[in-house]
C-alpha cells in the first residue's frame, strides 16, 4: 500500500513523514526538503503481537505501508505545479493532505493568513483541474479518431469522458461521479487524481489538542466528509514518537491522549481503502497480510504466493480472537471452531488461515 503526504509549504507534511518514520526532525523547522522521500513502516496490530505470544515463532512479520512525501503543492509558484508533482501523485493509492491549523508568526503561511478549508479547497481544487486537462486532451484524440476511423471509437468511452468532464467543470470530484462497475473499470487506467481516497490531516496547535473537534463542526461547501478530517497536534506526535517506550506511556497519559493519533492514521488509511488483515501462524513465523475487503479464500492465498491461488484446494479458518480465547488451534479444532472454507469463501478482518493448495 503506497499512501502519498501533500500539502502546503510549512503545512507540517515533513514532521508527519518523519515521525511516521521515527525521525528526528529538522532542528529548524522552517526549512522544507524538495525532493520526494520514501519510507516504509511496519504497522502495529495488537492482533499479531498476542499471536506472536502465543506460538513463539522464530520471526514476526506485520503488515507494511509505504509512505511518500511528495512536494510541489505551492500556490506562490509562479509557473503552476509541476508536472513530476502530479505524476508522483498518480502512483499513489490514497492522499494525505496535511493543512496548517496553527499560528506561527515566525513561519508565513502562502496566503498569508491561516485557513485550513481554503488550503484544502485549494489542493482539492488543483485535482479536478488535472483531472480536467487528461479528459480534454483524451477527447480531443477521440474526435480526431471519429472523424477518421468512426467504426475505431469507442462509443462508451467517449460519452463516458463528455459526462465526466461536465461534472469536472462544475467543480465536482471524481470521486463524487456516480459511476457504474462497468464505467470504474473504463476509466481505471486514467489513473485520476480526484478520485484516490483522501484524508485531511489538520495540524493542530497544542492549544487546541484538549478540543480538536471543533475543526470538524464546520466544513462549509467542501466535498469531505467529517470521517476524512483527523485534526492532529504534529508538534505533540512528533515528541510522542522520539520518547523511549517505557516513557511513552506515561507521556500519553499526562496529555489525557488514550492513543498516538499516527496508530489511529494508519488504521483510517486502511478503512478509507477498504483493506482488512488476515493472519497465518506457525513455528516459523507469524504474519499479517493486507487485502481487500470482499475478497476470497483463494484470492486471499494469491497474496501469500501465486501457487497458493492456482492450486488452492481449501483454507483451515477460525477467527483470531477465537484462537486467543482457546490458546492453540487443536483446542479450536476439538470445539469446532476450526472451520474447513472453500474458494468462494469471504475473508473477515482477523480470519487466521491455513492454506490446503496441491499444484
Amino acid at each position: 500500500m503506497q499512501v502519498g503526504i501533500v500539502g502546503l509549504p510549512f503545512a507540517g507534511k515533513t514532521t508527519l513523514f518523519q515521525t511516521l518514520l521515527s525521525q528526528r526532525a529538522e532542528s529548524n523547522g522552517i526549512k522544507s526538503k524538495q525532493s520526494t522521500e520514501r519510507g516504509i513502516i511496519k504497522i502495529g496490530d495488537d492482533r499479531l503481537d498476542r499471536l506472536t505470544a502465543l506460538f513463539q515463532p522464530q520471526k514476526k512479520v506485520p503488515a507494511q505501508v509505504e509512505y511518500i512525501k511528495i512536494t510541489g503543492l505551492d500556490p506562490l509558484n509562479e509557473s503552476g505545479l509541476s508536472s513530476q508533482f502530479f505524476t508522483d501523485l498518480k502512483i499513489v493509492e490514497e492522499i494525505v493532505l496535511v493543512v496548517r491549523a496553527f499560528e506561527d508568526d515566525l513561519v508565513p503561511h502562502p496566503f498569508g493568513l491561516m485557513n485550513p478549508f481554503r488550503d484544502l479547497e485549494f489542493a482539492l481544487s488543483e485535482f479536478v483541474l488535472s483531472d480536467l486537462l487528461i479528459i480534454e486532451k483524451r477527447l480531443e484524440r477521440l474526435a480526431k479518431q471519429l472523424q477518421k476511423k468512426p467504426e475505431a471509437t469507442d462509443q462508451r468511452e467517449l460519452l463516458l469522458l463528455q459526462k465526466c468532464r461536465l461534472s469536472l467543470e462544475e467543480g465536482r470530484a471524481m470521486q463524487d461521479i456516480l459511476l457504474s462497475p462497468e464505467e470504474q473499470m473504463l476509466l481505471k487506467g486514467y489513473q485520476f487524481l480526484s478520485v484516490k481516497p483522501r484524508l485531511a490531516i489538520f495540524n493542530i496547535s497544542e492549544a487546541d489538542l484538549m478540543n480538536p473537534e471543533r475543526w470538524l463542526s464546520d466544513r462549509g461547501s467542501l466535498p469531505v466528509s467529517r470521517d476524512q478530517i483527523m485534526p492532529m497536534c504534529l508538534k505533540i506526535e512528533r515528541e510522542i514518537a522520539e520518547l523511549h517506550e517505557a516513557d511513552r506511556q506515561q507521556f500519553l497519559d499526562e496529555l489525557g491522549i488514550g492513543d498516538p493519533a499516527l496508530n489511529r492514521l494508519v488504521r483510517k488509511s486502511y478503512d478509507l481503502l477498504g483493506l482488512i488483515s488476515f493472519f497465518t501462524v506457525g513455528a516459523d513465523e507469524c504474519r499479517a497480510w493486507t487485502i481487500r475487503r470482499g475478497m476470497t479464500a483463494q484470492q486471499a492465498a494469491g497474496v501469500i504466493h501465486s501457487d497458493l491461488e492456482r492450486g488452492f484446494i481449501r483454507a483451515d479458518v477460525v477467527s483470531c480472537k477465537e484462537l486467543l480465547e482457546q490458546g492453540s488451534l487443536s483446542a479450536c479444532r476439538q470445539k469446532g471452531l476450526l472451520r474447513l472454507e472453500g474458494k468462494e469463501y469471504v475473508v473477515q478482518d482477523g480470519d487466521v488461515m491455513e492454506i490446503r493448495f496441491n499444484v
